[in-house]
C-alpha cells in the first residue's frame, strides 16, 4: 500500500506540475517553505523590473568558496518567474552550490535577443559579485530549462553576448541544459514574431556559433518530450563533436518535457538521475 501511495502522489505531483498549477508548485516547493536555507531575494542586476534574481545559500561552516549555479527557468520566452523555482535552489544548496534564479525580460514586451541579453547580465552580475556571498567566481556552472537552456546555451556559444557585459564567456566553468531548443526555426506566428524576420533565425541557433572551445556542455532530453524535439540535441551535439569541443548527452526512457525538470523536485530527484549526473557532469569539470 505505501508503495502505492508513493506511486500515486508522483503521477499526482508530475500532473500539476504539468498543468503549471499553483497546487503543482505549490506541493513541489513545500520542502523550501520549510527549510533553513538561507535565501536572499528580489536583487537587481539591472534597472528593469524584469532583471531581479533569487540567491540560495548552503548551510555550511567551511571557509573555502562554494560552487556556483545560475539556473534560467523554461517557459517559451513569455511566461515564468524566478518565485516558480525555489526547488531547484534548494536542490542545488542542499548539494553544496550557491544557486542563483534569475529573472529574464519576456516576449511580447520584448523580442530576441533582449532575454538572452539579460541573461548575460545576470552572468556578469554573479560573477561580479558572487564572491559576497560565498562563491567562488571561478566556479560559476550554467543551467536551464526549455527556453532557459536556449538562454543558457547561447551565453556559452555566441561570446558577443558575455562581451557586451564587460566578461568573457570562459568565465563559465560547464553548462547543463535540459530539453534546449538550440537548433530550430520558428513556426507559429509569436515565435516567428519573436525571432524574426527569417533571415535572423541563425543568431538565435546555438549550433551557428559553435567553434570547438566552448565550455563543456551536457544536453539532456526526455525521449518522451513532444514539446521540444531530439533533433535540438543531436545537432547541437554534432556540431560541437565535428569542432572538437566537450559535449556530453543523456536521453531519458519516459521521461516528457515538464517531467526532467520535475526531476529536481524532492518528489522525484532520488527516483529518476537527473540531478545525480548533473552533479557528476559539473564534479568533472
Amino acid at each position: 500500500m505505501k508503495k502505492q501511495l508513493v506511486a500515486f502522489g508522483s503521477l499526482l505531483l508530475l500532473g500539476l506540475l504539468e498543468g503549471c498549477t499553483q497546487a503543482g508548485l505549490g506541493l513541489a516547493n513545500l520542502p523550501a517553505r520549510f527549510s533553513s536555507t538561507q535565501t536572499v531575494k528580489a536583487i537587481a542586476y539591472g534597472a528593469e523590473d524584469s532583471q531581479k534574481l533569487d540567491i540560495y545559500l548552503p548551510e555550511t561552516t567551511s571557509e573555502t568558496s562554494l560552487p556556483v549555479l545560475l539556473f534560467f527557468y523554461g517557459g517559451r520566452w513569455t511566461d515564468g518567474s524566478r518565485q516558480m523555482y525555489p526547488f531547484v535552489g534548494e536542490t542545488f544548496a542542499k548539494e553544496g552550490y550557491i544557486t542563483v534564479i534569475a529573472d529574464h525580460s519576456k516576449y511580447p514586451e520584448v523580442r530576441f535577443p533582449a532575454f538572452v541579453e539579460d541573461g548575460a547580465a545576470a552572468l556578469a552580475w554573479v560573477y561580479r559579485h558572487i564572491g559576497e556571498y560565498g562563491g567562488d567566481p571561478e566556479r560559476i556552472y550554467l543551467s536551464g530549462h526549455s527556453s532557459g537552456a536556449h538562454i543558457g546555451a547561447l551565453l556559452v556559444a555566441d561570446e558577443r553576448y558575455t562581451r557586451a557585459q564587460g566578461v568573457d564567456n570562459g568565465i563559465i566553468r560547464a553548462f547543463a541544459g535540459l530539453a534546449g531548443p538550440y537548433d530550430f526555426e520558428p513556426d507559429e506566428e509569436d515565435l516567428k514574431d519573436m525571432f524574426g524576420p527569417p533571415e535572423n533565425y541563425p543568431q538565435m541557433q546555438v549550433t551557428t556559433f559553435i567553434e570547438g572551445d566552448e565550455p563543456p556542455m551536457l544536453l539532456l532530453w526526455g525521449d518522451s518530450d513532444t514539446t521540444v524535439w531530439r533533433r535540438n540535441l543531436d545537432l547541437l551535439a554534432q556540431q560541437i563533436r565535428a569542432q572538437g569541443g566537450q559535449v556530453e548527452t543523456q536521453i531519458y526512457p519516459g521521461m516528457d518535457h515538464v517531467g526532467i525538470v520535475a526531476s529536481l523536485t524532492w518528489f522525484y530527484q532520488k527516483r529518476r538521475p537527473v540531478l545525480d549526473d548533473m552533479l557528476a557532469f559539473f564534479n568533472r569539470h
